[in-house]
């Protein structure tokens, strides 16, 4: 019986997306400057929204840097997350005015109702769930913030109601 190899078909589904001539062009604008590298991670995940391995290999290769270099920057600066992520961005203050008023009581509670770890994202690409520091409101504390909202003064049985907006409203398109 001869074996048929498939090969990988990586190209052809990169040339079907736009997204990848943009980076090629953002890679292009950048190469052989010096301290290009975080420009172009920046500009690569606004747009695809996050830097999947994939992408990372076109820059590493584009640049001339190692992948070890572009993981060690993805990792270290917050910025960056090479994870998909939600439509929404759910963020817990656990600075100190919010963590002794209960951030951590209201921070279990968002887990078990989105059914998600901290820096995860929800099954339906909807929510992602993260830990802030102090997002200065503290005379509001605990405070968690969905996307440009803030809530505040909050007790777990908070949660369903605000999460059943961002829901409806997906609902209502």
């Amino acid at each position: 019986m001869e074996a048929v190899a498939k090969g990988c078909q990586c190209q052809a589904l990169r040339s079907q997306d736009p997204r990848y001539q943009k980076l090629a062009d953002i890679i292009g604008k950048y190469a052989g400057e010096a301290g290009a590298l975080i420009p172009v991670l920046h500009e690569a995940q606004e747009v695809f929204g996050y830097l999947p391995h994939d992408v990372q290999v076109l820059v590493a290769e584009g640049l001339d840097v190692p992948l070890s270099e572009i993981d060690g920057v993805i990792t270290f600066y917050s910025l960056f997350t090479s994870e998909p992520q939600g439509k929404y961005k759910v963020g817990v203050c656990l600075g100190t005015a919010c963590y002794v008023k209960g951030a951590a009581d209201v921070l279990e509670e968002l887990k078990k109702q989105l059914h998600v770890d901290i820096n995860k994202t929800t099954a339906d690409g909807l929510f992602t769930l993260e830990v802030t520091r102090c997002v200065g409101a503290c005379g509001l504390a605990p405070v968690v913030s969905i996307g440009d909202d803030v809530y505040g003064r909050l007790v777990p049985g908070d949660i369903p109601a605000i999460l059943d907006k961002y829901l409806q409203a997906e609902k209502n398109g």
